[in-house]
């Protein structure tokens, strides 16, 4: 995000007139919440909503000892109140931190400020899920969404299709079902203690419900962070059905909801339901029927803000129980509801889990074409393009893949496919635990790292890989040989360690001990971290990142996309594996003036029906002679590279073509017109 609005700064720059452009980034309280007590506690969102909610600020303006409340919220609640929130902020483009840096300043609360402003600015920029995702789209893009001139990007778009898939997908387990029931209790005491104080806040509830009005269009804008239905537009227009209208009888279906699931859960063998079948068996059991389900997230929204409940954190499994209950109440098609009983990679250890998963992408994403008349689809690693179409369900107007416009040959792409002893390496599962292989892999890292400076990524298919290699070559001494001439920093599932470990390896390759960094296709650091520079003159894919094909998500989604979209199972396996890799070695290039290599170590690189899902800009780099190397031709072929790196160069170009000029605009516009 940071990234993108730096970028638009300097375009805002060249702009004859930007006086009137606003353009900013909007992100949780968490990244945004400037209170000195809120914003260093760990729960950010709890403690907001102790001093932002409605009945909270009620309460403290009725008592004589008024409760402490959030001045910043206070006065950005006045400057709504007076319609003067925009002086509190001048056109120009602002970076989480400038929003933060302001909200200081102005003593007003940046997260509520950048909530209003979204309406009014000519650029926002947030995460995919803030679009994508029913629950937060409802709360945060409302606006957005009652203007459809508006253009929608998505950036780094290479993993739409996850994303989409997991917006509507929910696991449950047993740990899920016990926190739900004592949701429920918790519940069930606030309801009797309202009956006591305040019966008239759960009646004017009910007289809402029976008026058919949705609770969000009646909230201040301090209590619409609770009011988020995982519902289409179409559904909201229906009323919340009698049956669950009152208090009571709604957590009395909850009730009966959490010990249908806690049944299902006791099931000694593998299912796979259809939401259709799930629901009727809901219903013969329980006397929920779709309709119920349908509203279950709703209607729990709106009992939580009538009982004044802030810590919302402490209801997340009673929520996801509901999630899960509205989602197959709203969807008939591209879901599957699978029961296990034992984890595949743990046969012996029983932890059973329902698990609602979508296998259709295009569902969570059709909204966004259906109302927005641009829709832009983009991302370095967006290959093969073809595909993307088809498991978003569109037909796109223009698709264009474009090369990199490079000032000289800065990038080095090798494929691997032996050892010096020229044995083959690979990933595959009947090789990837022969001691050649992992020995051969380790001769490689040993090798590269006594040759290339500054740093190394290495990237392994899964954690419980990289964890067994790692161990192997700590046995075979290679991982001491490899730390004589760098350090070793290791991704780790935890975001905190992960961090640590990232800031220590910059700080090796600042002071130029260099280092080597072993990370995980798929993990954080391959999505978001850039090694440009010194800090990444290398990157090591170890094999070919499939998923895990024994899953039984990955196979009914696989079923799924066949039947639905006509896409074999071997052509997605490989579309997925390759854009991993790709989206990994792309870390190291991050600009004309940077340079880097990519050793792709796995002799299925050398097929081209693997190699020829690489994003183009990587194979125009990719040269015959660099496809089938053992470890002694690909450090020589390092070695040459690096020389050649160390030559001074021409950064305006060296006459050749990096710009595109306003002729190759116009001439791809009469390319699109005669589409």
């Amino acid at each position: 995000m940071d990234k993108t609005l730096a970028e638009l700064r300097l375009l805002f720059s060249h702009l004859p007139d930007p006086s009137n452009l606003l353009a900013l980034g909007l992100s949780s309280r968490k990244n945004l919440c400037v209170h000195p007590q809120v914003s260093a506690s760990a729960a950010v969102d709890t403690g907001c909503r102790r001093l932002t909610a409605s009945w909270v600020r009620e309460k403290a303006a009725s008592d004589t000892t008024p409760s402490p409340l959030c001045d910043y919220f206070e006065t950005f609640d006045t400057a709504a109140h007076r319609g003067d929130l925009a002086s509190y902020i001048s056109p120009g483009v602002y970076t989480l931190a400038d929003l933060r840096s302001l909200g200081c300043q102005r003593r007003i609360c940046p997260y509520f400020l950048a909530r209003h402003l979204v309406k009014h600015a000519n650029v926002v920029v947030y995460t995919y899920q803030y679009l994508l995702d029913p629950k937060v789209a409802s709360i945060v893009s409302p606006e957005m969404m009652m203007h459809n001139e508006c253009v929608v990007v998505f950036d780094e778009a290479h993993n739409i299709d996850n994303v989409c898939i997991e917006a509507l997908s929910v696991t449950i387990r047993k740990q899920t079902l016990e926190g739900a029931q004592r949701n429920l209790r918790h519940i069930s005491q606030e309801i009797d203690r309202f009956k006591a104080t305040d019966p008239n806040k759960l009646r004017a509830e009910y007289n809402r419900l029976v008026d058919g009005l949705a609770q969000s269009g009646h909230l201040p804008i301090s209590d619409a962070w609770l009011a988020n239905p995982a519902l289409p537009h179409d559904i909201l227009k229906e009323a919340v059905p009698g049956n669950i209208r009152k208090a009571e009888r709604f957590l009395a279906a909850l009730w009966r909801l959490v010990g249908f699931l806690d049944q299902r859960l006791e099931t000694e063998n593998v299912v796979n339901e259809r939401p259709v079948s799930f629901a009727e068996s809901i219903y013969f059991l329980t006397g929920i029927d779709k309709i119920m389900l349908r509203f279950l997230y709703d209607r729990l929204q709106s009992l939580l803000i009538t009982l004044e409940i802030t810590d919302t954190d402490e209801f997340m499994h009673i929520q996801k129980i509901c999630d899960f209950a509205t989602l197959i109440g709203t969807y008939t098609r591209g879901f599957s509801i699978i029961i296990e009983p034992y984890d595949d990679r743990m046969p012996n250890i029983r932890d059973p889990v329902i698990q609602l998963s979508c296998h259709d992408a295009s569902l969570a994403i059709q909204p966004v074409f259906n109302r927005f008349q641009t829709v832009v689809v983009t991302s370095g690693t967006l290959s093969p393009i073809d595909l993307y179409p088809r498991l978003l369900n569109f037909n796109p107007v223009i698709s264009r893949s474009f090369t990199m416009s490079l000032t000289r040959d800065c990038i080095c792409p090798m494929v691997l496919t032996r050892g010096s002893d020229q044995l083959p390496v690979s990933t595959k599962f009947d090789m990837r635990s022969d001691p050649g292989v992992v020995r051969n892999y380790g001769r490689l890292l040993l090798e590269m790292a006594s040759a290339v400076p500054d740093g190394i990524v290495c990237f392994f298919a899964s954690y419980s890989y990289m964890d067994g290699i790692v161990s192997s070559w700590n046995d075979m001494g290679i991982l001491q040989d490899t730390m004589q001439h760098k350090l070793v920093f290791i991704e780790t599932p935890d975001v905190v360690e992960t961090t640590l470990a990232l800031d220590n390896y910059r700080k090796a390759c600042d002071c130029g001990r260099g280092a080597v960094f072993f990370s995980v296709a798929r993990g954080k650091v391959a999505e978001g971290i850039d090694f440009d520079r010194h800090y990444g003159r290398l990157v090591i894919m170890f094999g070919v990142p499939f998923q895990y094909t024994l899953s039984k998500i990955l196979r009914a989604r696989l079923e799924y996309l066949r039947e639905t979209f006509q896409i074999e199972e071997g052509d997605f396996l490989t579309f997925d594996a390759l854009r991993q890799a790709a989206q990994c070695v792309g870390r190291v290039i991050r600009s004309k003036a940077d340079y880097g290599m990519m050793i792709f170590a796995d002799k299925r690189y050398s097929r081209h029906d693997k190699r020829s899902k690489l994003p183009g800009w990587i194979l125009s780099h990719l040269h015959a002679a660099h496809l089938n190397l053992s470890t002694d031709m690909a450090l020589h072929t390092a070695r040459e590279f690096l020389r050649r790196m160390a030559q001074p160069y021409d950064k305006a170009g060296s006459g050749q073509k990096t710009l595109l000029t306003e002729e190759d605009l116009q001439g791809m516009s009469q390319d699109d017109m005669e589409m």
